[in-house]
Formats: structure tokens, sequence, C-alpha cells
């Protein structure tokens, strides 16, 4: 069942989302090259504690991080461990907030964007594929209005990708969102059915709609760690999401970059990021290496169990 949020419980969410909107922009900001994944999930646990919230990730059973980052080929799920960022690597940093901390409720958010150094201005094939993203994901909130189907959101991100020569991850979707980090409905990435068969959206539904896609092919595998979801053919992959609220003139957008807090919010620079030893061991890995193909990945909402978004 889908459920709809009152106009008190969309108000929470609303300050939730605008708290961990802040918290991802200043984490964004860090995305440098030699700068470890560890440290830039370190500190947006800080950020999020600061801003009187819980990770919501971190409250998914057995995964221990307040982030995922993918790297390069990275779809979904990448654990924030040891690597250093390098120059033109392609990253997606997904993160979710519970606010408040006692019967609160979630928002979730991602976006990529490519490795630089301060002030570089040199253009690579890499920004054409982010601003599909982008553009694939306004034009998927654009449709998410009351009266539509989950289907119109899908097809409008799938026609975005295809166009440009991209494609949609088959097997992953973005869902609904609330007391619970994923609910009904499923958001696929693209338009799988008839559309009049998808979920009907209505006032007060909120989603998290996600755009997952990637330059090559849409089959997935699984790495050794676990978690983390990869391209088959190691192509680049991309990953933007917004939570969002369904209502009958348009959809209100909870998660919005450059949110304004107080000015006496901490803000850190690059030599504050975390410098103590990282929870997280290459060499803790489990050493055998379950791939899966995308046949074998579960076709139904994969909503952060091993293989579930």
């Amino acid at each position: 069942m889908i459920s709809k949020k009152s106009q008190l419980q969309i108000e929470v969410m609303r300050e939730g989302g605008k708290r961990l909107s802040w918290v991802l922009d200043q984490i964004l900001k860090e995305v440098k090259p030699q700068v470890a994944l560890w440290q830039l999930d370190k500190l947006a646990e800080n950020l999020i504690k600061k801003q009187g919230g819980q990770p919501s990730f971190k409250m998914v059973p057995g995964y221990r991080w307040t982030t995922c980052i993918n790297i390069n080929e990275g779809v979904v799920h990448g654990i924030p461990g040891e690597y250093r960022l390098k120059e033109n690597d392609l990253v997606s940093i997904d993160m979710g907030m519970f606010y408040p901390p006692t019967g609160g409720f979630h928002t979730d958010m991602a976006r990529t964007l490519c490795v630089r150094t301060q002030n570089s201005k040199v253009k690579t094939q890499n920004d054409k594929f982010i601003k599909v993203g982008e553009e694939a994901l306004k034009k998927a909130i654009g449709m998410a209005k009351a009266g539509n189907r989950v289907g119109h959101i899908s097809q409008a991100m799938e026609e975005v990708i295809r166009k440009a020569g991209f494609s949609p991850i088959e097997v992953l979707t973005g869902h609904g969102i609330g007391e619970k980090l994923h609910e009904e409905p499923q958001i696929p990435c693209l338009l799988s059915e008839k559309l009049e068969k998808t979920p009907l959206l209505e006032n007060g539904m909120v989603l998290a709609v996600e755009v997952i896609y990637t330059q090559g092919k849409p089959e997935v595998v699984l790495n050794h760690d676990g978690w983390t979801i990869k391209t088959a053919d190691g192509k680049l992959a991309g990953l933007f999401e917004d939570t969002i609220v369904i209502d009958k003139d348009k959809p209100l957008v909870l998660t919005r970059l450059n949110k304004n807090l107080p000015s006496a919010e901490p803000c850190f620079s690059n030599k504050n990021l975390p410098s103590a030893e990282p929870c997280f061991s290459n060499k803790n890995l489990p050493s055998a290496e379950p791939c899966f193909s995308n046949k074998n990945l579960p076709s139904a909402e994969p909503c952060f169990s091993q293989t579930r978004n």
C-alpha cells in the first residue's frame, strides 16, 4: 500500500530535506583529488548529527556507513573505503537522513560529479554524461503530479537517457519514502509495462525519484564486498536522486542543493576532513566474489538489502 503523508508530516520532511541538502552540499565541496572516501563518509556522519538527524543508511541492517559512494563504473551501494579520489574520476554520493531522531522521517538524495582540481575549467566527455542525468531527473520530477502515474516518471527519465545514447539501469529503482527509508511504490528508470498499469500518483505521496544510468549496457554485477553494484561492461555509471512530494499543481522538491542554514552551522574545509583511521580496510573484505548477472538480481524494487537500492 502506498502511504500518503499529512501536511504536518510533510513539513517535518521538508525540514529534514533542507538539512540533508545542506550536508550533501558541504560534502560535494570536499570532492577533490587525494581525498579518501572514508573521510567524506565520516564528515557526512558528523554533519548529519550536527543537524539533529541520524544517518538513514546506518539504520539498514548490515550496512555500517553513512553514505554510498560509487566511483566510475560503480552504480549504487558503493562502500566508502580507503580509495582516494583521482583527477577525472566520476563519483556519485548517495545519502539519507532520518529527522528528527525520535518519531522522524527519512529523506534521500544523490548527485554525481567529476573530480577536478580547484578552479579547473577543463571539459571532459563526462560532462555531457552528467548533464544527461541532471536533465533526466528534472524531466522525471516534472511528471510527478497528482493524476499522473509512476509510469510517467519512468518514461520521462528513460526518454532523456536513451536519446543521449545511454542506458537506464533496469534492475534498480527509486521508491516511496517516509517513516521507512524504502516504501512503496517502486519507480523504475524505464517504462517496462503499460503506463496505465503503473500506480496512480495522489496528493501527499512522497517519493525518492532516482535516475540510475550508464554509458554502456544495463547489465550489472555485484562486487566482492557484497554491497557495491557495478556495470558489467566496466562503463561509467551515474546516479541522481531527490525526495519529492506529490501535489496537485506541481511537485514539491524536499532536497535541493544550496539550502541556506544559519551561519552558526559548521562548514568544513578540506584540511579539516577526518584524519582518524578508517573503520574499513580492504583486507577485511570477504575473499569470495559473488558476481551476479543482471538476470539474477531481483526484479522487485531493490531497496538496499545487498542488491537493493
